[in-house]
């Protein structure tokens, strides 16, 4: 009888711990969200009102473009994530597990951005400027605006440098 007791206070101890540590992780990391590595060189964006430096993730393979900011419920004003096609062609993104509003930069392998266009959270409706695109800055909602980017603009990284040396 002592020895059930025991077994199921240790079985009730050990749920409870382990529900402890489940609800004690960050949302993000119970939702999978993905965090890439902040990429030492800044993102400067070029704008009427002057230079405007953003601290950015890269996502620049298939696996990280396709997770990109899904999950993330939070970011950084100066945050984004740069994402590097290799090849400038038309693109496509929706917000499907995305619970945050975002700006999407749409820019060209020239650096010069092609269109600003509105992520809105959760959203399966198709997000592309229509023309072909090399980059997307994605940001927190806001931010374009508030940094004064607008299409012509000129974004500068060495990500999006290389790929303008390469290509010409």
């Amino acid at each position: 009888m002592i020895r059930n007791t025991v077994f199921a206070v240790v079985a009730v101890l050990v749920i409870v711990a382990g529900l402890a540590v489940y609800l004690g992780l960050p949302q993000e990391a119970a939702d999978q969200a993905m965090r890439l590595p902040v990429d030492p060189a800044p993102l400067i964006a070029e704008t009427a009102s002057g230079e405007h430096s953003f601290t950015i993730e890269i996502a620049d393979d298939q696996s990280e473009r396709s997770n990109g900011l899904m999950f993330r419920k939070t970011m950084d004003d100066d945050h984004g994530m740069l994402f590097v096609f290799e090849q400038t062609r038309p693109v496509g993104f929706w917000m499907k597990n995305t619970p945050m509003p975002l700006d999407l930069i749409f820019i060209g392998e020239d650096g010069k951005v092609i269109d600003v266009l509105p992520g809105e959270p959760f959203s399966e409706a198709q997000i592309s400027p229509g023309e072909p695109t090399r980059f997307v800055l994605e940001l927190k909602r806001g931010m374009a605006e508030k940094a004064g980017i607008k299409g012509g603009d000129v974004l500068r990284h060495p990500a999006i440098a290389n790929a303008a040396g390469a290509s010409g």
